[in-house]
């Protein structure tokens, strides 16, 4: 299992497992204390101001963003049109559910069984037709200054929620606000932009957690050293804390001050060892890491409920690497994503489905059979869905039709901290095309995200400059808690 920073090229940086393993003693501060850089961040910036108090608010501890990457189709999940003709449809049928004229996919039947569970979102709808750039409005909540393209994350980016949200809220219960894991999501082989902390900086960005799988543990090694004298530990942070108070006076680099950052936070993790447990999944019965499915997506689901125990308030599970790893690794299930613009039932069904219906039914389970479905948000989405017309792509790899990316009409999932039960918000017309009813767009959902967090949407903070920005473009979805 890996950890990482994942390093800005631009400022060089990088805290690998060597570097982790050097500081693993030096850790003095607690778990439940935020470092002080954030603090002071926190308190220099315009936290959001309650102003309302719409359905749902401060309902959540903590949210998980179940994300899969590469444009889950809709019509071949949350969303089947049966009655369309045979080039819409696609080759698979739909099954009733446990709420009355609600079908799913066939290849979901965990999830129709759950149905009495959670939302669906039927009208999601926006106008970017590329990974990179929808991926970043997803994350964001912000359009791309260059809609429609595959740009490499910049300096000037807006940052991710994660990090809005620890501009805005820093948690006292852990070192991190947000944790994303399972990442970074690769378009198809590069780190998309929208999960940094853009023009914050990287001391308010997301850790982001690679393969949970590998054969180490998350923190394997890093663990203080017994032999390691207390005072000899104390004596080293106090030497760091020395020399970074001599670099402050001979310069104010910003990469400079965001390295001590990422430093203060790594010994605030290792100092504590109910922190450093949150991550370790060996904790768990066999019969509990075998029901969430032991691959990758489905140990970072179980991962994702250790740290909602945790009290970390924002965790997005990234359930597949790269948009399209099939690409490169044919026939790797592990590797695939949901961007089938050819072989999307072979690849759907062998491949992207069943892992799906098996972890997500796992984590919502899990969720609330430990009474925790009730303060923890459940958001289930991509950056957009798939054409309503099954055809061959000729520009990419596969001999069997697909669907082209389709961001006009797509379908998201959402549950617990009081929204509402078998319920779906929205329709898109009678071949999955558009919407037809209550469009709702990436901005809303991320004005929901903050909301459920007690945090108002309309609110704002300061960038580096001073100049105020709004949390979010769009407003919190009413319609799911009624």
């Amino acid at each position: 299992m890996s950890l990482r920073f994942v390093a800005d090229d631009r400022a060089g940086l990088r805290i690998d497992r060597r570097e982790w393993l050097r500081i693993g003693g030096l850790a003095g501060l607690g778990c439940g204390v935020a470092s002080s850089l954030s603090q002071q961040s926190a308190f220099s910036a315009d936290s959001a101001r309650v102003l309302s108090r719409p359905d749902g608010f401060g309902r959540a501890k903590s949210v998980v963003v179940l994300y899969a990457s590469g444009g889950q189709s809709q019509l071949e999940t949350w969303d089947p049109k049966p009655d369309a003709p045979e080039q819409i449809r696609g080759e698979f049928s739909s099954i009733a559910t446990s709420v009355s004229g609600v079908r799913l996919c066939e290849y979901l039947p965990r999830m129709a069984r759950l149905a009495d569970q959670y939302t669906i979102i039927r009208s999601m709808s926006h106008d970017d037709l590329d990974h990179g750039s929808a991926i970043y409005l997803s994350l964001t909540g912000q359009f791309h200054p260059q809609k429609s393209s595959n740009f490499p994350p910049r300096p000037e980016d807006a940052p991710s929620l994660g990090a809005i949200l620890h501009r805005v809220r820093p948690t006292s219960q852990f070192p991190y606000s947000a944790i994303d894991l399972n990442g970074p999501v690769l378009i198809p082989d590069l780190p998309s932009p929208g999960q940094d902390g853009g023009f914050l900086g990287r001391t308010y960005e997301p850790l982001m957690v690679g393969d949970v799988t590998a054969p180490s543990a998350i923190l394997n090694g890093l663990e203080p050293l017994p032999k390691l004298p207390t005072i000899r530990q104390s004596a080293r942070s106090s030497l760091l804390a020395t020399i970074d108070r001599a670099r402050d006076q001979l310069e104010n680099h910003r990469s400079t001050r965001a390295m001590s950052e990422l430093y203060r936070q790594a010994y605030t993790l290792l100092a504590n060892p109910k922190c450093r447990l949150a991550f370790d999944l060996t904790q768990e019965p066999e019969a509990v890491r075998n029901r969430y499915g032991r691959f990758r997506s489905g140990q970072a689901c179980l991962l994702a409920r250790r740290l909602v125990e945790a009290e970390v308030p924002l965790i997005t599970v990234f359930l597949n690497e790269s948009i399209r790893g099939q690409d490169n690794e044919f026939g790797v299930t592990d590797a695939y994503g949901w961007d089938t613009h050819n072989d999307i039932f072979d690849s759907m069904k062998a491949h992207l489905l069943p892992r799906f219906d098996f972890s997500v039914s796992a984590l919502l389970e899990d969720l609330q059979t430990r009474g925790l479905l009730d303060t923890t948000l459940v958001v289930c989405m991509g950056e957009f869905g798939r054409a309503p017309r099954v055809a061959v792509e000729p520009n990419f790899k596969g001999s069997s039709p697909g669907r082209k990316h389709w961001a006009a009409v797509y379908s998201i999932m959402l549950a617990g901290a009081g929204v509402g039960k078998g319920h779906v918000i929205g329709a898109s017309d009678r071949i999955g095309a558009y919407p037809e009813s209550s469009p709702v767009s990436p901005g809303d959902v991320a004005a929901t995200i903050f909301s459920s967090l007690g945090i108002d949407p309309a609110g704002h903070y300061n960038d580096p400059t001073g100049r105020p920005i709004p949390l979010a473009t769009g407003r919190p979805v009413s319609e799911l808690y009624h």
